[in-house]
């Protein structure tokens, strides 16, 4: 199999797994709250698995086809009826489709799969089987009133979704509707897109009968807990007739009459069309039959591989711009504006536009929206509460919001993370929230949002929240903080990202491992992030994540410190200004100054370095770059402020990796190379330094 193949098959096979487990988390809900169960999604996950099986034949990948083809009999066993969907079988298929997942991924970087693994599959599903429903329904059906014409059209699934309506007491109506010749193709599909609003359409069947000149009749069958008055009142607007054939438990029989028409829809007894409209009807029917051949999706699958290189493509024009634009500035600063100096500006400002507007499509192109990780989520949600003997309820907001496509792959592992903890640490068992006046289905909460340059995603629950004493406990067992020390809050919040650090008194499968919060900062870091955490006793926990849009090219602050030359990225910075030396403020060994009737902690970038310094005389001006991700605040000193420049972040490389308050360099326009400032980092050890003071003599750096 080529390797371009081979892409388009895992694509494929992802996004048909995606559907499947979609439409196993809709089905779930609907046997936790009891609610009638949507025939479409049963169909939908069918359709996914026979898909699965097509391609899985068309690529070769005969041990997954396999299960696939086992997992369609199941799935077309229960949308016929002939079996019942218990929690058992709904868990079996979540597994079932989580290790094709798995298999498809080892299969296609080259690991053979074992015929035990496949046959362990097929048992699984045939345990399934066992759960058998035992009323077909087919006593309903004799009794039912309807006549044999009708049921002699159904298919055996129609019949079964017949059967079920029945059960379910709807009323069950046969619309007859009259069409044109020309134009039924449009005006059957909307009605039935109609009819699925009033209830659940069986069956759409042409008359056998011969109908009006260039006309043609349709029955459809609908099953619905409306009246008929109200049907009719729904479908005003359309050409049809309304018959109550077998009343429900809450449908009303009404006089049955022809819904006025208020759309401009040929009348079938008219008089043929004149020449001329015959003239135009073919060409557009020509036209249409020309727009046929086309493709319906309008999208293109690509791999995120080329993307990245797009975008770095970008990045070295970006680059190549900035040069041209230094170039232009010494020639101005040796010409003055003449003819040649000022043509150069006004290709070059074009070309400025032009390559912006490429940037923000190369990004928009690989914006995604966060909720293509919330199924995969609510799976692993399920599958811990259950692990845990609790109930869970996973709530999640927001999910159109978007995110940079390779961040999104990054932040699913450490939101889970967050997740399991919160079921595991924070949300309490059954009897305890029963006996806390809870509600004893606990509730996990996420929400995304855009907030200016930035991403926030909140993992909020209605637990018990973070136990403080036992972190303090724990810090003081493990030498974090003296005995003795009066800690704050967020102190002790920030000892939970201490590597190694962990309350649990005994190691399980969910968590308390030692690996814990601080590979989640870590992870959020590695984004550009940054985390925080609030906590009420009783009432729960919200851990909130701030993240950048996109990784890529960014606006930067360019400034200067001592001897060198550093960028700030402007998406962290909200201010700027100049002080004097005697605004600096110490308050606790630590330089602040008072800003809009705040303390701002302050930096100074030439000390943190250890850069050398320029020769000054004490008096010069200071300026203060103020930066700030989430809602923490730090002032940034340095000498000079260079202006705003587009720049591609690079790696550092091994020498300086781990170096703090670095996030990589960059190439400006005079061909210098200069260093990438990680704010985050840098608030961070400004906010260490502060809180082992706080801590006592015996504290340890927690960052």
């Amino acid at each position: 199999m080529s390797e371009i193949n081979l892409s388009d098959f895992i694509a494929e096979a992802e996004e048909l797994l995606d559907r499947l487990n979609h439409g196993l988390l809709d089905l779930d809900r609907s046997i936790k709250s009891d609610s009638r169960q949507d025939p479409s999604v049963v169909n939908d996950i069918f359709r996914a698995a026979h898909s699965l099986k097509g391609i899985c034949g068309m690529f070769g990948f005969g041990e997954v086809g396999e299960i696939a083809h086992k997992l369609e009999d199941i799935l077309d066993r229960l949308r016929l009826g002939k079996l019942k969907l218990t929690a058992y079988g709904l868990d079996v298929l979540f597994a079932v489709t989580e290790e094709l997942r798995k298999i498809i991924s080892r299969k296609a970087g080259g690991e053979p799969i074992s015929p035990e693994e496949i046959k362990e599959l097929k048992n699984k599903l045939s345990q399934m089987e066992k759960a058998k429903e035992e009323d077909t329904g087919i006593g309903l059906l004799k009794q039912s009133g309807i006549s044999g014409e009708i049921l002699a059209v159904l298919t055996e699934y129609e019949e079964h979704r017949l059967v079920e309506n029945l059960k379910e007491g709807m009323g069950i109506y046969q619309i007859s509707a009259d069409f044109s010749l020309a134009d039924f193709d449009r005006g059957l599909p909307e009605l039935q897109d109609r009819l699925k609003d009033v209830g659940e359409l069986i069956t759409t069947s042409a008359s056998a009968e011969p109908g009006k000149e260039n006309s043609m009749t349709f029955y459809l069958l609908v099953g619905s807990a409306q009246s008929q008055e109200d049907i009719e009142a729904q479908l005003e607007g359309h050409l049809v007739t309304v018959n109550l054939i077998k009343p429900g438990k809450q449908a009303k029989a009404g006089k049955s009459a022809p819904a006025k028409s208020k759309t401009k829809t040929r009348d079938p007894e008219k008089a043929e069309p004149s020449a001329g409209d015959a003239e135009g009807e073919a060409e557009a029917q020509g036209q249409e039959e020309t727009a046929t051949v086309r493709s319906l999706s309008r999208t293109v699958r690509v791999d995120i591989g080329r993307l990245d290189e797009l975008m770095n493509i970008v990045g070295e024009l970006v680059l190549s711009k900035n040069v041209i634009t230094q170039l232009i500035e010494k020639l101005r600063n040796q010409l003055g504006f003449t003819e040649l100096a000022i043509d150069l500006y006004k290709v070059n400002r074009n070309l400025e536009r032009k390559l912006q507007e490429l940037q923000q499509g190369v990004l928009e192109v690989r914006m995604v929206p966060i909720g293509q990780i919330y199924d995969k989520l609510r799976r692993n949600v399920r599958k811990l509460a259950r692990e845990t003997g609790k109930e869970v309820e996973f709530i999640a907001e927001g999910g159109e919001t978007e995110l940079d496509k390779l961040i999104i792959e990054d932040l699913a592992d450490p939101l889970m993370h967050i997740i399991r903890n919160s079921i595991d640490h924070g949300i309490e068992p059954k009897k305890e929230r029963k006996k806390l006046g809870k509600s004893e289905q606990g509730q996990i909460l996420l929400r995304a949002f855009q907030r200016g340059n930035h991403v926030v995603i909140e993992i909020s629950d209605d637990g018990a929240g973070l136990d403080l004493m036992r972190i303090r406990k724990k810090a003081a067992e493990m030498g974090l903080i003296s005995p003795e020390a009066e800690v704050k809050q967020e102190d002790l919040i920030q000892i939970l990202f201490t590597p190694g650090f962990s309350t649990a008194e005994k190691v399980s499968e969910i968590s308390g491992r030692g690996v814990g919060l601080d590979v989640v900062k870590n992870n959020i870091a590695a984004l550009s992030g940054a985390i925080d955490i609030e906590s009420t006793p009783g009432q729960g926990a919200k851990v909130i994540i701030t993240l950048p849009i996109t990784l890529a090219i960014i606006q930067a602050l360019i400034v200067e410190a001592g001897t060198e030359t550093f960028a700030i990225p402007l998406n962290a910075v909200s201010s700027g200004l100049s002080i004097k030396p005697q605004d600096i403020k110490t308050i606790e060994g630590r330089e602040v100054i008072e800003q809009r009737e705040r303390t701002l902690p302050l930096l100074r970038l030439e000390r943190f370095f250890r850069l050398n310094s320029k020769s000054k005389t004490g008096e010069e001006e200071l300026y203060v770059v103020t930066v700030g991700i989430a809602e923490r605040r730090l002032g940034i000193v340095v000498d000079r402020l260079l202006g705003r420049q587009d720049i591609v972040i690079k790696s550092v490389g091994k020498v300086l990796t781990g170096l703090k308050g670095v996030a990589g360099a960059t190439e400006l326009g005079d061909q210098r190379t200069i260093l990438v400032l990680d704010v985050l980092g840098l608030i961070e050890e400004a906010a260490a330094s502060i809180g082992s003071r706080r801590m006592g003599a015996g504290a340890v750096n927690v960052s």
